[in-house]
């Protein structure tokens, strides 16, 4: 067997000891074999060979664990006929040659994907002696051929649907999983299609991480030393000079941020360009000031940059292949909204989430309301926790605040805030009714927009935009011009407004992705959620609380 196929320490299985081989098949079998290729309108001809009821119904009794896919399988070998898939006459075909090739291009560094991977190489080098493809008596055919095709579907449900079977909520994220269908990739498998790449039930982002990942193992083999300010400065600005500097400007090289290599000291104007091509993709303002944040940045271990994006392409695995037309999304750790139209990004805005403890849920739903001018109904936790406190140290705070009790109790009262400049939710919110109690709003407080790193809300999502936000969002509406707009969000007066067209929202977790630039971005794991889904994936020890 040629290196293409093998894994170190793989060997040949004892169950093809004793078989004898298959008698050759008549030639008006390979007629019908091209008669069923004409059919399905391929031009590779399909296995002669063709499976009965008793083989599956045997099948699944010898391997019970692969019921759960019965009916795929079943399926799978009706629109086929019922004729074999991987083994032509007694060997194996070209089409598992394509099976394993696929297997192999499987992200190994994850263990369960290396589990799976050299079981699936095992049971194919069944069909191999001396790295020779050698024949297989009937029955080691009939149990090779389902052995193989079960496995499609365990590979498949993993590698398409994730690595990790468990309910997704335990991990905080409330999307549904994207549902996959595997049987156009398992038809063109069968075919022997060469290329797969149209097929991969995945999120075309995950392919995009895909392609930066080997670059990332090559510069693990690179020194990567801890870098620093020299004494006694706190930035480095463009025109300044330090031999720091020179370690910069190739480890940018390495990054690809900076096309030439060098090691000149001074921080000129074609490192300055690199620097802010570096702060962009790591969420940093683009001032080519190296700061505090700029060397964390840049002295991340290469290895842990490996697992992060290993860990965002787990997550790409649960999501749908093609987004919702239209979404509103917004990616939790890169502080960001992002308007789609289509497919197409049209524009984008700042936002502030929900701080380490009152964090901002993952989920999906549709913004439906907006209301202008909203009164604020305090949660029942910041009452408790802020309002009423503040209430004994001074018995003028609710008024201070434009605040009054609509009812409850004494030690528990229920606090509504009025419309106006000091409402917590600003002029104007957007709602998208949920169970978690999240939606979009203004903010009096827009000094959090200057910041890189915007976590600091009680869970909903501020918007540093609001008004644009909603002049776009009714911009179909004839009835709501610029003028009435803001002239609602002033009024003091609320005021609903329902969309004429709901648009789907998703609240995501993506700490790696590549953007339209075709830049590779990282941001910092805010919530824990990379370090408790890495835990998973690569049987770490979890996060402390």
């Amino acid at each position: 067997m040629t290196d293409r196929f093998r894994l170190p320490g793989a060997g040949l299985l004892l169950l093809m000891i004793g078989c004898t081989p298959q008698p050759t098949e008549p030639t008006t079998l390979a007629e019908e074999g091209l008669a069923i290729a004409e059919a399905f309108e391929t031009n590779e001809p399909y296995s002669v060979r063709k499976l009965d009821s008793l083989d599956l119904a045997l099948f699944f009794a010898r391997y019970p664990e692969h019921l759960v896919d019965s009916s795929a399988i079943l399926d799978f070998y009706k629109r086929r006929n019922m004729q074999f898939a991987w083994v032509v006459r007694d060997s194996l075909s070209a089409s598992a040659d394509a099976f394993i090739n696929l297997v192999g291009m499987a992200d190994t560094t994850i263990p369960q994907a290396s589990n799976l991977r050299r079981s699936l190489q095992s049971l194919y080098e069944q069909g191999f002696m001396n790295g020779q493809r050698t024949a297989l008596c009937d029955s080691c055919s009939t149990d090779l051929e389902l052995r193989l095709t079960a496995q499609f579907f365990r590979f498949a449900e993993r590698k398409y649907g994730g690595y990790l079977s468990r309910d997704l909520k335990e991990l905080n994220w409330f999307i549904p999983r994207g549902k996959k269908d595997p049987a156009r990739l398992l038809d063109s498998l069968a075919n022997g299609s060469a290329d797969l790449s149209a097929y991969e039930p995945i999120h075309p982002q995950y392919q995009q991480l895909k392609g930066r990942i080997q670059r990332y193992y090559e510069l693990s083999n690179e020194p990567w030393p801890a870098l620093a300010l020299p004494d006694g400065r706190k930035k480095l600005e463009p025109g300044d000079s330090a031999e720091v500097i020179g370690t910069i400007r190739h480890r940018l090289h390495l990054l690809g941020d900076l096309a030439e290599d060098g090691h000149g000291q001074r921080l000129d104007s074609v490192l300055v360009k690199a620097v802010e091509r570096f702060q962009v993709r790591h969420g940093l303002h683009p001032d080519a000031v190296l700061g505090q944040g700029f060397f964390k940045a840049i002295n991340v271990p290469v290895s842990e940059r490996l697992r992060t994006m290993l860990v965002n392409m787990e997550r790409l695995r649960w999501v749908p292949e093609r987004q919702a037309p239209d979404l509103l999304l917004v990616n939790i750790p890169e502080f960001r909204l992002h308007i789609y139209e289509a497919d197409t990004i049209a524009w984008s805005m700042d936002v502030v989430v929900g701080t380490s403890a009152t964090r901002t849920v993952i989920f999906s739903d549709s913004l439906s309301q907006i209301v202008f001018s909203p009164t604020w109904t305090v949660p029942m936790s910041i009452t408790l926790g802020e309002i009423v406190p503040a209430m004994r140290k001074d018995p003028n705070y609710l008024k201070k605040k434009n605040m009054e009790i609509i009812g409850g109790s004494e030690t528990n009262p229920v606090i509504r805030q009025r419309p106006g400049s000091s409402n917590a939710l600003g002029r104007v919110k957007f709602l998208f009714p949920n169970s978690y109690s999240i939606y979009f709003h203004d903010t009096p407080s827009k000094r959090f927009f200057a910041r890189e790193k915007r976590a600091f809300s009680h869970g909903c999502i501020r918007l540093s935009r609001p008004q644009e936000f909603a002049e776009y969002l009714l911009s179909n509406d004839t009835t709501w011009t610029p003028d009435q707009i803001k002239k609602a969000m002033f009024s003091g007066q609320e005021t609903f407004v329902r969309l004429n067209e709901k648009r789907p929202v998703s609240i995501t977790y993506f700490t790696a992705w590549v953007d339209r630039e075709g830049r590779l971005n990282f941001r910092d794991d805010v919530y824990g959620h990379d370090a408790r889904l890495a835990s998973e994936l690569f049987h770490e020890e979890p996060p402390g609380p």
